[in-house]
């Protein structure tokens, strides 16, 4: 999918220089949301849920014990204890990490080089709690992302939808919510930096409708990483 960016959406993101950055990781920095979602459906359908391909993309961003539990009350009609959430989870991770090396997103890269030549700050806001997190970005992206302009689930007592994880990144980079840029992919993801009262820009890299983020509030959708880029480079 390729959307027509109008001369209006240049000229207002001309107007507004932001002081920052803040992305999300799976599905904008990495293509790693069918990884994700084979990696769901085996670990749910080992306790007897049912679940999508396109349910991983509408729940991606939520932390995974609210993506476990929201099955469960679905389809069993009862909350997932502690114990079935931890073993859920280590078994989806698992699922995951033998999917093998994680592919960045074509043009993250760019992107981010291109924000940072700017002068403005980076920061991600993620819902994942892979241990291998930090070395992973490092790897893809040196120099780029530390401790310091990271949130992770383990930063947050309540993941995306919330606002609570890009008020955490507003926090870790010492800005303001109208100082900076939101880039998600997913609807949760979206929902939350909206929540926050942040700018953001949708980049639908995968499956999901150009509805499903346009519902949850984004203020621009762009149809990849590649036009988002293209808007960087026009400023």
């Amino acid at each position: 999918m390729y959307l027509c960016i109008s001369k209006n959406v240049y000229k207002m993101i001309d107007s507004f220089l932001p002081k920052a950055f803040l992305f999300d990781m799976d599905g904008v920095l990495f293509d790693s949301m069918p990884y994700h979602a084979e990696a769901w459906i085996k670990a749910l359908a080992s306790v007897g849920i049912e679940f999508s391909e396109y349910q991983v993309y509408l729940q991606e961003g939520c932390t995974g014990a609210k993506t476990i539990n929201d099955a469960f009350l679905a389809q069993k009609n009862r909350n997932a204890t502690q114990a079935e959430i931890n073993e859920i989870y280590a078994r989806k991770s698992k699922f995951f990490e033998q999917s093998g090396d994680p592919i960045p997103m074509p043009y993250a890269k760019e992107v981010l080089n291109c924000v940072r030549d700017k002068g403005i700050k980076i920061g991600m806001v993620t819902g994942s709690g892979q241990k291998s997190l930090l070395s992973t970005l490092n790897h893809y992206y040196l120099g780029i992302f530390s401790k310091d302009n990271m949130v992770t689930a383990f930063d947050v007592v309540h993941g995306k939808p919330n606002p609570e994880p890009y008020l955490k990144g507003l926090e870790k980079l010492s800005v303001s919510a109208n100082e900076t840029v939101v880039i998600e992919n997913a609807p949760m993801g979206v929902k939350s930096a909206v929540s926050a009262d942040i700018y953001t820009i949708a980049v639908n890299t995968g499956i999901l409708k150009e509805d499903d983020l346009k519902q949850n509030g984004a203020n621009l959708v762009l149809g990849g990483m590649h036009q988002l880029l293209d808007l960087l480079l026009s400023k």
